[in-house]
């Protein structure tokens, strides 16, 4: 490593931080212990991870202080002939305390190599991130115990208001909008009109980059899929083109059929795969942010099972690989993929959602009545088209504003 050589390096990191807007924090800003030796953050992509590291590189480090800092990314061409290992000796020897590195996960080993840097250079801070298919393994590298590991989402509903400059709400949890949904909802239709910006959020607000894209964000999502299950997936599983391949088909046949869950006996003779493989397919789509499988027992990485429902992600995703989602299916994505940020979500018996194994939640139209889950002890009712609800029944864009 050389003088010439870092100030390339160098030069493409002040330029990115140049042009990081500072405006608009994601939700997991504040909660970061910044000061921590070894962090993690894991998401998937187009969720915002690099604007988070740089906007807290920008708004912390000022003046002379700039020069303790490095951002790299290693999916950069650079690295294609240059060493990580190289970069930091030579940051460190220079008075670097502060590292920055994106895209972890294009490092072969990157827990061991990540061990090792945080033994052999004392005082020295490591932030990464990573794809959110990382698998944080003790056995290699033991980070587990030496790290604090984040996981970032996309925009929520109430983010999304934010981003826009249309109202900026507090967060508000879940026990506290059961019990209290209309006065919320009351104070904040004094401002806004939600269901004017719902619609808007559904289509396109999940991803942060929609407002810095000039082409159709569809296609640019199409993009994200193919890189994460091209890139991310073949580099951190290991897996063939053939696996790729299949998985690909097997995003976009799901697509087309969730939420019910097609055969799968007959969805694995199409893919000419076997159960096990297939299980893997689907639960690496989950670990992605491309599905989420919805069961009625505790997810466990050491045991796949096949889930009761499946559903694209998010609604954004959706309406980019899935164009012709019936408006039903388009709620309840929304509401689980709200809800599973924070809360366990499960498979019921009876009605939509199990939310933290207690309430029971069903979701639906204006129209929707209590009959399916009238008997029901802590069962309440998500409504679309509702600005204010009342006792059990819950406007749907309510469940936007938990984080």
């Amino acid at each position: 490593m050389n003088e010439r050589d870092f100030e390339e390096l160098t030069k493409t990191f002040r330029r990115k931080l140049a042009a990081t807007p500072t405006k608009f924090h994601r939700y997991l800003y504040n909660q970061i212990q910044w000061d921590d030796s070894l962090i993690g953050l894991k998401g998937p992509k187009g969720c915002g991870k690099t604007t988070m590291l740089l906007q807290h590189i920008k708004e912390t480090f000022k003046g002379a202080n700039l020069d303790k800092v490095l951002y790299v990314s290693l999916d950069n061409l650079w690295f294609s002939n240059h060493d990580l290992q190289d970069v930091i000796e030579y940051h460190y020897l220079h008075g670097g305390t502060h590292l920055f590195i994106d895209e972890i996960h294009y490092v072969k080993k990157w827990q061991t190599m990540l061990k090792n840097f945080s033994d052999d250079y004392p005082n020295f801070h490591i932030v990464y991130t990573g794809s959110s298919m990382l698998q944080i393994d003790a056995a290699e590298g033991d980070l587990s115990r030496r790290q604090a590991m984040y996981e970032m989402r996309g925009l929520s509903f109430r983010e999304y208001l934010e981003y826009e400059e249309i109202i900026k709400i507090p967060a508000i949890p879940l026990d506290n909008l059961l019990a209290d949904h209309s006065s919320f909802a009351m104070d904040i239709c004094e401002q806004i009109k939600p269901l004017d910006h719902f619609q808007n959020y559904l289509k396109h607000g999940y991803y942060p980059f929609y407002k810095n894209i000039h082409s159709s964000i569809n296609q640019r999502l199409q993009s994200v899929v193919c890189r994460i299950i091209e890139n991310d997936y073949a580099i951190i599983d290991d897996v063939s083109p053939s696996t790729i391949r299949k998985t690909k088909k097997l995003l976009m046949v799901l697509a087309e059929r969730v939420p019910q869950l097609p055969k799968m006996t007959a969805l694995y003779k199409e893919l000419d795969t076997d159960r096990n493989q297939g299980l893997k397919m689907l639960h690496a789509l989950e670990r992605g942010g491309l599905l989420i499988l919805l069961g009625d027992n505790t997810k466990s990485p050491n045991n796949l099972s096949r889930p009761d429902k499946i559903y694209i992600n998010n609604p954004t995703l959706m309406n980019a690989i899935s164009p012709f989602a019936d408006a039903g299916t388009i709620r309840e994505t929304f509401f689980i993929n709200q809800l599973s940020q924070s809360h366990d979500v499960r498979y019921p018996n009876m009605g939509d959602f199990l939310v933290d194994r207690k309430h029971i939640f069903e979701v639906g139209g204006k129209g929707k009545t209590f009959d399916q889950i009238k008997d029901l002890p802590n069962s309440y009712l998500a409504v679309d088209d509702t600005e204010i609800g009342h006792n059990a029944r819950i406007p749907l864009w309510m469940f936007g504003l938990l984080y």
